[in-house]
């Protein structure tokens, strides 16, 4: 019989495949190595292919759509419901069941260009952790020797003195060899940050949606270029709503019997985007702070709601204005304030 439709259970090496046909009967339940996929779907007429959305999905759907299948990814979570019991076999038959759901949702492929810009964010966020590891590192071993400095930058430019002076007494010479090479590595992974910047700086010149999403008050370069990069197709949300929820930044529901009841925020999608826009929404805040008569909407909010409370919704309202900049092809224009 006829394969037409195909869950796949991708893993690094062992993948596992459940098939039925027309008339939903299981034709194919085999497991496979990975230097076997692509000859296995070779010899298959073009069928729908269902996978969950995790590492190496998008390179794979990738390629089975150049064997001409139609390739649709899932949210992991989305196909849990359908799993009967834990074991690669069940797991493909659970995504071979999801897939033909009329309510599924479905996760667009990124192309390898696309997965290019995001790993630059990816990677410059993982340097950026290792300079903040590498710093209280370097300020816990000279807070032992007595040695201490302000925050901040200025502060750090002082200890990196007295670890490059060697007239300094007050390290002790393992002490100065074993942080010469922290300061070393700090050093380097600034480099490091620094060449990524450039080229997320010359992504985002080259893209005029990206241009027009960083006129958004909050949201920069990094923003703009995040958000870009991974929302290439806008439509996939049908409004700014559904775009802030898939980043995680509406109340979590928890109702029933007709009675409506919020909680903090879901916390799902994107938590790189939503960690840049909550970080640009508090600098919005601080300085709404400052001059409240050019925030009059921040300012009522600030005065009735906590200050992180303001920020999530500030962040809410970032992500739907940059989705209909993106949708509409508009560009950003400032409210006019209220007169007094």
């Amino acid at each position: 019989m006829q394969v037409t439709t195909i869950g796949l259970d991708i893993a690094k090496n062992a993948f596992q495949v459940h098939g039925i046909d027309a008339a939903e009967r299981v034709v194919i339940r085999k497991p496979l190595r990975r230097a076997q996929v692509m000859k296995f779907f070779e010899t298959l007429p073009p069928c729908l292919v269902g996978m969950e959305a995790c590492a190496t999905a998008h390179y794979w759907a990738r390629e089975l759509a150049k064997l001409g299948h139609e390739v649709r990814l899932m949210p992991a979570k989305d196909v849990k419901a359908y799993v009967k019991r834990k074991n690669d076999a069940a797991d493909a038959e659970a995504i071979c069941e999801a897939v033909r759901r009329p309510t599924m949702r479905f996760v667009g492929v990124k192309s390898a260009e696309q997965q290019g810009r995001l790993m630059q964010h990816r990677a410059r966020d993982l340097l950026m952790r290792q300079r903040t590891q590498a710093i209280n590192a370097l300020r816990a071993h000279m807070a032992e020797l007595g040695i201490v400095a302000a925050q901040g930058r200025e502060g750090l430019k002082t200890l990196l003195a007295i670890i490059a002076d060697d007239r300094d007494e007050r390290l002790p010479i393992d002490a100065r060899a074993s942080l010469i090479v922290l300061a070393a590595q700090l050093q380097a992974l600034q480099t490091m940050i620094g060449s990524i910047e450039k080229r997320i700086i010359v992504q985002h010149r080259a893209s005029e949606a990206s241009k027009r999403v960083a006129t958004i008050p909050g949201i920069g370069v990094l923003g703009a270029s995040a958000i870009t990069a991974t929302v290439t197709d806008p439509s996939a949300f049908r409004s700014g709503r559904d775009f802030a929820a898939w980043i995680g930044l509406v109340p979590r529901q928890d109702s029933t019997g007709g009675k409506q009841k919020l909680g903090p925020i879901s916390k799902q999608g994107d938590r790189y985007l939503r960690r840049l826009l909550v970080v640009g929404a508090h600098a919005v805040l601080r300085r709404a702070k400052q001059g409240p008569q050019n925030y009059p909407w921040l300012a009522q909010l600030l005065a009735r709601r906590p200050f992180k409370v303001v920020a999530i919704a500030l962040a809410n309202k970032m992500a739907r204005v940059a989705w209909a900049l993106l949708a509409r092809g508009s560009t950003y224009r400032a409210p006019r304030l209220a007169a007094a």
